[in-house]
């Protein structure tokens, strides 16, 4: 199997080149975030005519999330236990939003996930982003429990740089989200959970980033972060002979600010 992760920032406006690369890609699985769409919106046909399944939810015209599978599709979920939502009103309810959907992929359970961003380090949405992947840590953990043999991926755009590497320059980060010390360990949290990253040993730093901003020519200059990962279950990483990061779907026009990241199973 040749399972992906991509943050397609918009569907809509993306369809025909995430089409078009599954057609050249080999992918079997592709996990997508930021689909920007309601699920009455997602264009379903476009993936179909090429033989993939999709399973989407997206209530707005932000988040969402995805999972597209040609070697099928069972056992769709959305969110996970426990998971938090957010609102900017504290007054409000808090609802979920769209940044978690699951499936079973020929006997994998793949979790498409867009961690909240942060924003700000005093932004409630700090709060709340540490307070996600607290959630999710715990959720993935008491999977895990209940079979240890269970072959879970948990893959997406996690927001988070976990080590000095993953950003061009420290300094301009300094200060900021994506960086910081409480956020970096709920993403470590997570090898403690029995979820190991298996990309990086296949795509190994400094300057290997999966995220480039569309602002000040961040891109050919190489000024990146590496934001995008795969954490699988000890059984499902055991099958990890590859991965890769596609940088040349970073490239030309109508590109998506971040890259597939593409690893392949036994």
């Amino acid at each position: 199997m040749r399972l992906a992760t991509w943050n397609v920032n918009s569907i809509r406006a993306r369809r025909d080149r995430v089409v078009a690369w599954l057609e050249r890609s080999d992918v079997d699985v592709l996990a997508m975030q930021e689909t920007k769409c309601k699920d009455d919106q997602f264009p379903h046909e476009a993936f179909e005519e090429i033989g993939y399944q999709v399973a989407h939810h997206g209530l707005s015209q932000w988040n969402g999330v995805a999972v597209a599978s040609r070697v099928g599709l069972d056992d769709v979920r959305l969110g996970f236990d426990g998971m938090p939502g957010f609102h900017k009103d504290p007054e409000v309810t808090q609802d979920p939003e769209a940044r978690a959907i699951s499936a079973v992929c020929d006997g994998v359970r793949v979790y498409s996930l867009y961690v909240p961003n942060g924003r700000e380090l005093a932004d409630p949405h700090y709060t709340y982003k540490l307070e996600w992947l607290a959630r999710l840590r715990d959720h993935a953990a008491a999977e895990l429990a209940a079979d240890p043999a269970a072959q879970v991926a948990l893959v997406g755009d996690w927001n988070v740089a976990p080590h000095s590497d993953d950003v061009w320059d420290m300094e301009v980060f300094d200060g900021k989200t994506h960086v910081s010390e409480p956020e970096r360990q709920a993403f470590a949290a997570f090898d403690g959970a029995g979820f190991r990253e298996v990309t990086r040993e296949y795509t190994p730093g400094p300057g290997v980033y999966t995220y480039w901003d569309y602002t000040q020519l961040r891109f050919p200059k190489k000024q990146g972060m590496r934001i995008d990962f795969q954490l699988h279950s000890p059984e499902l990483a055991a099958r990890v002979t590859g991965a890769s990061i596609d940088r040349e779907e970073r490239k030309g026009k109508g590109a998506s600010d971040h890259a597939p990241v593409v690893v392949d199973l036994d």
